[in-house]
């Protein structure tokens, strides 16, 4: 068995590691397309030890495609997802266009797989944004164990969630001020060397901003719309992985060493806690890993049954392709495609 994978925005951060992350996971694809916008047609992008070749967007005929990984952001999104749909192919998209529409199932495949069979409503599934996704694999487990009543959480989120550019600019200022240049912010609104923006997304009206409130509606959307969530959402001088501190007030106590086995026994979850021997994740230790790290579990003695806990993730990975690629493994296992043996 093997299937028909089409990529929009190959050329890009996420697109790539698309590729890379099917190629690690033995994805069974028969056939993988490269789709990019007319600039890049013809430029080539690398799958295991193929290279591919990018096509136009606008002439590829997705009726020959079961599956479609979207990362080219939601304007495009929102024009060609329901266009694709419309040919046959599922979409999974990687951008925020479809996360909150009520006929769009919004998976982490570890938390709420069984909800990708909502794909028939639309066409169309939706991957979290970055930040949710390693959140709520932290959460769902607790969760079930004995139920969230209230979580605050602070981000600190790296460059790579802006794409290139955002890389590109944190290089750019880190060697200018070796140099005396003055840092140019371009790509974000005040210079990211060396520096900590408590400012991500765009401000509402109620003082928070849209990236905080991403968090909290999806957690709603795929845990429980009864958990009081709170977020600060924190740009930080880090190439790859987003890291947050997540304190907890649970409906019923918790210890330490139950929330750790909890916490070890969920799919997709490393536990690296172990105070005694200075043991913890960081940023760089999940780079290019596909779990979410979780260390410095603790009571909060500040409320009832509190928990606080450190959680880390690949933002590339688990928060946007680890994560897409692995709602078309669910469609597989759940026999939503069924691709034909032999292709033409």
């Amino acid at each position: 068995m093997a299937l028909r994978v089409a990529i929009v925005g190959a050329t890009g951060n996420v697109g790539r590691e698309l590729l890379n992350i099917m190629d690690e996971r033995n994805f069974p694809a028969d056939k993988v397309y490269a789709l990019a916008s007319r600039r890049s047609v013809g430029r080539e992008v690398s799958y295991g030890d193929k290279t591919l070749k990018c096509q136009a967007l606008d002439d590829f005929d997705f009726s020959k495609v079961d599956v479609v990984l979207m990362s080219a952001g939601g304007t495009l999104s929102k024009e060609w997802s329901p266009k694709i749909a419309a040919k046959g192919a599922i979409v999974i998209d990687n951008s925020s266009a479809w996360r909150m529409d009520d006929d769009v199932p919004l998976i982490v495949p570890e938390v709420n797989g069984a909800d990708v069979m909502g794909y028939k409503k639309k066409g169309i599934i939706a991957n979290p944004n970055c930040s949710t996704a390693q959140l709520v694999m932290a959460l769902k487990p607790i969760h079930d164990a004995v139920g969230i009543k209230r979580a605050v959480v602070s981000t600190y989120q790296s460059v790579s969630g802006a794409g290139k550019a955002g890389m590109d600019e944190l290089w750019n200022q880190t060697k200018g001020i070796f140099v005396n240049d003055k840092p140019e912010a371009n790509e974000f609104s005040r210079q990211i060397a060396f520096n900590a923006i408590p400012m991500i997304g765009s401000f509402r009206d109620d003082g928070f901003t849209d990236e905080e409130a991403k968090m909290w509606n999806e957690t709603h959307k795929m845990i429980d719309p009864n958990i009081k969530l709170t977020v600060t959402c924190v740009r930080v001088p880090v190439f790859v992985g987003h890291s947050e501190t997540v304190n907890l007030e649970l409906n019923d106590a918790l210890s330490v060493e139950d929330a750790r086995e909890v916490l070890r026994n969920f799919d997709g979850v490393q536990v690296i806690d172990n105070p005694e021997e200075d043991q913890y994740a960081t940023a760089i230790d999940c780079a290019g890993e596909w779990d979410t790290f979780v260390s410095r579990i603790r009571i909060d003695p500040t409320v009832e049954h509190g928990l606080s806990m450190w959680v880390v993730a690949d933002n590339l990975r688990k928060g946007a392709a680890l994560n897409a690629v692995q709602i078309a493994e669910e469609l597989v296992k759940r026999g939503a495609v069924t691709p034909e043996t032999e292709q033409a």
